[in-house]
């Protein structure tokens, strides 16, 4: 039920992003995120079985210029489908508000990297925490760097 609700909620965020180039769905209100809103992006993935074109809203941190998000799936026990995705398809593409069609190329932060990114990503969205003590696995944590000329 929980996932069910996470695709349809997605689907309706995508919707009105791509319909107000992010001035309506860029802000995550939902939980944590009710009282301290959360930027969105929109993350292009193609399906590495399907070969089909995917767009998911997710939560970001700004890190420089690299855009960090979480494959939460809200403490699920699997990783979500745009993980796996990114894994096979690395080089994508993201939305921000007022941006469209950002070259990203996605990889997984490891070891301290990761370490140093999760405190930020809880103080950002504390659900974040209650997802990891749901999930029996680690939740991966995704770094999206832009592509030179990528940006458009």
């Amino acid at each position: 039920m929980t996932a069910r609700a996470i695709k349809v909620m997605s689907r309706v965020q995508v919707k009105l992003f791509k319909l107000t180039n992010g001035r309506v769905g860029s802000r995550w209100r939902v939980g944590a995120g009710f009282n301290k809103p959360v930027p969105t992006l929109l993350l292009e993935h193609r399906g590495r079985k399907s070969g089909r074109l995917f767009t998911t809203p997710l939560l970001f941190l700004a890190d420089g210029t690299d855009l960090v998000v979480v494959a939460s799936q809200g403490g699920l026990p699997k990783n979500p489908q745009w993980y796996h995705n990114l894994t096979a398809n690395p080089e994508t593409k993201v939305h921000l508000r007022g941006r469209r069609d950002i070259a990203v190329v996605a990889r997984e932060a490891t070891g301290r990297e990761r370490a140093v990114l999760w405190p930020r990503l809880v103080e950002l969205y504390a659900d974040f925490a209650k997802y990891a003590a749901w999930a029996d696995r680690e939740i991966p944590v995704v770094i999206l760097t832009p592509r030179t000329g990528g940006a458009s």
